[in-house]
């Protein structure tokens, strides 16, 4: 079964600030089953931007606006099916509080990319996780942010 995309979620790893993660750490704490991780069949992002600002792809996708199964990551609960989520590398400050902690290069890939993508999917809602779950992630309003970079939704 597939569903339209309707929206592109931006997260964060909820790592502290200047630490890099790898996508395997990620994996684990997704998918290794409980108590170690969360026992999902899935990782929770598409794709994972680093502190050098370079994408990694953490599932395939076909980059068009249908949502296909393979593609189904575990994000949002009640919008995976609907969703891309893409996850920045960082978002807390060295105690452990929510804090923007997108260095230049992050900054300047996710903002480029999130151009590209409403340029190319200008029906797709983008949000923060924090809009539709009680969290802090992605550690600032994205709302706020795409008004800065000419997104209007």
């Amino acid at each position: 079964m597939s569903n339209k995309l309707k929206y592109l979620f931006i997260h964060c790893t909820a790592t502290q600030e200047g630490n890099e993660i790898s996508s395997a750490t990620i994996r684990r704490w997704h998918t290794a089953p409980k108590p170690e991780g969360r026992g999902w069949k899935q990782v929770g992002y598409t794709k994972m931007l680093h502190l050098d600002g370079t994408w990694e792809q953490l599932v395939g996708n076909n980059e068009d606006d249908i949502v296909d199964n393979f593609e189904i990551t575990n994000g949002a609960a009640g919008y995976n099916s609907i969703s891309q989520h893409w996850v920045y590398v960082g978002g807390l400050d060295n105690m452990s509080d929510p804090k923007d902690t997108r260095t230049e290069k992050q900054k300047e890939a996710l903002k480029k990319a999130v151009i590209e993508f409403h340029a190319k999917f200008p029906h797709v809602i983008i949000k923060g996780h924090n809009e539709v779950a009680n969290k802090a992630c992605p550690s600032f309003d994205v709302q706020k942010w795409l008004l800065t970079i000419g997104i209007r939704q």
